[in-house]
């Protein structure tokens, strides 16, 4: 039998495009790979930048927050007059510059001259005992002025007077009611004392109309980092929100460059949260260290207070950013092709379908709306994640709570998408289906059911 020509001709013809697509492929192959790896590398060094900037942007926006709005710096300091340490500290602050002021000489020189040898004699015996029954009455009108709400409202008027200075204290222009003063940064008591005063009149004590204005100062915070903090917040300050939005653009270029965007998602947001994490342990080890190195004469209860109450609005933002991080990494995990997050994604449809198909079951029977949702569902589940993220970035200052509140929601309103995505039954399940009074019987037609 003779060979056919034409087949000896097409079987070289399919070996010469064999080949030709071998040499294509290894000539293109290298490239590619070294293309892939430079988009990979530079992927990279956007992602870890956008870690190394998240805590310097969580810095950069708590400054940023208490220079320009003074309803959150009074929020922020509000706290320290209901604390106990601080209220005993500052009594006696107040104390001892109500004592140095208050004029005793000039009620002695109210006494008659006839007067004044029995005066000398008797105060020679009882002058240490007067001027310590008179320090402890001042003192213990000053405790109760602290503790009474009315000294809430005057430190509220002390903190928003003294919000005009603080970016003073930033800039290092120094003056106002925030004042630095080496390695101690101090807040200014005179409307205090001035309360004080006119207490003491009130109950008695008519001598404390004399005392003239005092300015007295009480310290907010004393280390010898002041300085090298005053010159990192006033870049930070500087930046403004530029920082946060800078380290956001990175790690969204670091995931638009990556091979794998969902496992360059997960490494981001990780990554970022990680940053946050390292911040919070920054606060907590410079809070000791603060502590550590604070003066013999310095009230550390009072101090630790201040640390305390200064930082948290900085802590709650760590707190946000790890919260919002590992819920963005977790999504990104359970929506990419792993096999674990295949196998729970067939969990949550599967569980849902079965509480469906339960309700139907029991009568429930969703028409058009189970229709429409699963025509529309991956629209409504995007369109969910939208408003969710433009409620995130409009609220004014998240909290981690904000943040886990908002995806629990977000996946109440998926688990109901879930729940109502009931595709309409094609007619041949319907007529395959058994009636509801009795085992399935043989087609109408006679014919065998192709399922």
């Amino acid at each position: 039998m003779a060979a056919d020509p034409s087949g000896g001709r097409e079987l070289a013809e399919l070996r010469e495009r064999i080949a030709l697509l071998e040499r294509q492929e290894k000539e293109q192959g290298p490239p590619r790979r070294e293309h892939h790896r430079v988009r990979s590398f530079f992927a990279v060094l956007l992602i870890v930048l956008a870690a190394v900037l998240t805590p310097l942007g969580v810095v950069a926006a708590w400054s940023k927050s208490q220079v320009t709005d003074t309803d959150r710096f009074v929020s922020t300091m509000a706290p320290l007059a209901s604390d106990p340490s601080v209220q005993n500290a500052l009594t006696n602050r107040v104390t001892t510059a109500v004592m140095q002021q208050l004029p005793i000489t000039d009620l002695l020189n109210e006494v008659a001259p006839a007067d004044r040898p029995l005066l000398d004699a008797a105060l020679g015996k009882v002058g240490p005992a007067l001027t310590s029954g008179l320090t402890g009455f001042v003192h213990d009108q000053v405790l109760r002025f602290v503790q009474s709400d009315a000294f809430a409202t005057v430190w509220t008027g002390v903190l928003r007077n003294a919000h005009a200075a603080f970016d003073k204290v930033l800039t290092g222009q120094g003056g106002g009611a925030v004042q630095i003063k080496g390695d101690t940064v101090s807040l200014d008591l005179a409307p205090v004392v001035a309360a004080v005063k006119d207490r003491l009149v009130a109950n008695g004590l008519g001598l404390a109309s004399k005392i003239p204005e005092v300015h007295t100062d009480y310290t907010l915070v004393q280390s010898d980092a002041v300085r090298k903090a005053q010159t990192g917040l006033r870049l930070l300050d500087l930046a403004g929100f530029w920082v946060p939005v800078l380290a956001v653009l990175c790690a969204v270029g670091g995931i638009a460059l990556a091979v794998r965007h969902r496992r360059a998602t997960v490494g981001a947001a990780l990554g970022m949260a990680a940053g946050a994490v390292l911040l919070g342990v920054g606060l907590s080890v410079f809070r000791a260290l603060y502590l550590d190195k604070l003066p013999a004469d310095v009230d550390q209860a009072a101090a630790m207070a201040v640390y305390d109450t200064l930082v948290r609005y900085l802590r709650a933002a760590v707190r946000m950013v790890l919260a919002l991080g590992v819920v963005i990494a977790l999504a990104a995990w359970l929506t990419g092709g792993g096999r674990r997050a295949g196998w729970v994604r067939h969990l949550w449809r599967s569980g849902l379908g079965a509480v469906r198909q339960a309700a139907e079951g029991l009568g429930m029977r969703l028409g058009p709306v189970g229709r429409f949702v699963h025509r529309w569902k991956s629209w409504l589940g995007w369109g969910a994640v939208a408003v969710a993220a433009v409620v995130l970035l409009t609220w004014s200052y998240p909290t981690g709570a904000v943040v886990l509140w908002m995806a629990l929601v977000l996946l109440a309103f998926l688990a109901v998408l879930e729940f109502l995505d009931a595709p309409a039954h094609p007619p041949a399940a319907a007529a395959a289906a058994p009636p509801a009074d009795g085992p399935a019987g043989p087609p109408a037609d006679g014919k065998a059911d192709p399922a």
